[in-house]
């Protein structure tokens, strides 16, 4: 079973991680952590898990300190789940011995997403925080992940790019299905059929190809 943490003192936040997470087979949840940095290093000992999905900044514990927790911890996943923080902080988090980061407002999908892929080892970002990094020009700890995406001589439709780009802009399928006048259905096709063409299996893979090919709204490159 792959033990899971979770860290978070707000209430809602904190049980809406516990049921996903208690969706997901082959998972187990240990004793959450409420309290402060202490409670969340203490925990970390004694619980031993395979993955931590943690609000550290709702326990009142600071980006540096944090950095130094996941240092400590290399054996452990972890997948930061904050509002959005400043262009600084979530550089200093992006280049630390985190796994993925998303943002509260991420959907199911994404979040359920990001759990499996952190798992693995893989390294999941939410397409906002891309989206928001991207356009201050201060996205640089992505660059080897993006490079490293097969996307040359790929065939993508008009129609995929619009989705793409609504994925890389951290929108739900029913938004971007609202946004281009198509049923949800038909976006999750397009979603899956845009993976296989991509070669990738997660919602952070589309991201990064949609940097690396520009189709963001940013006239930032990547590459220089």
């Amino acid at each position: 079973m792959i033990k899971v943490l979770i860290a978070d003192k707000n209430f809602l936040s904190r049980v809406g991680l516990e049921l996903l997470v208690g969706e997901l087979k082959g998972f187990e949840l240990v004793p959450s952590v409420c309290g402060d940095k202490h409670d969340l290093i203490s925990q970390l000992q004694l619980s031993k898990p395979n993955l931590l999905i943690t609000d550290f900044t709702s326990l009142g514990v600071e980006v540096d300190e944090f950095r130094a927790i996941a240092k400590k911890f290399t054996k452990i996943k972890f997948l930061v789940i904050t509002e959005m923080l400043s262009k600084n902080d979530l550089n200093k988090v992006l280049q630390s011995d985190v796994t993925s980061y998303l943002l509260k407002d991420c959907d199911k999908t994404e979040i359920l997403e990001a759990v499996n892929s952190t798992i693995k080892g893989e390294k999941f970002i939410c397409g906002k925080i891309v989206s928001y990094l991207t356009a201050a020009k201060e996205i640089k700890t992505t660059n080897s992940f993006i490079k490293s995406l097969g996307c040359d001589g790929m065939l993508v439709t008009d129609r995929e790019i619009d989705i793409i780009r609504g994925i890389a802009e951290g929108l739900s399928n029913k938004l971007i299905a609202d946004k281009l006048k198509l049923s949800t259905h038909t976006v999750n096709t397009h979603r899956k059929n845009i993976m296989n063409k991509l070669g990738v299996n997660n919602t952070a893979g589309v991201v990064m190809f949609a940097v690396k090919n520009q189709l963001l709204e940013t006239n930032f490159n990547l590459f220089e």
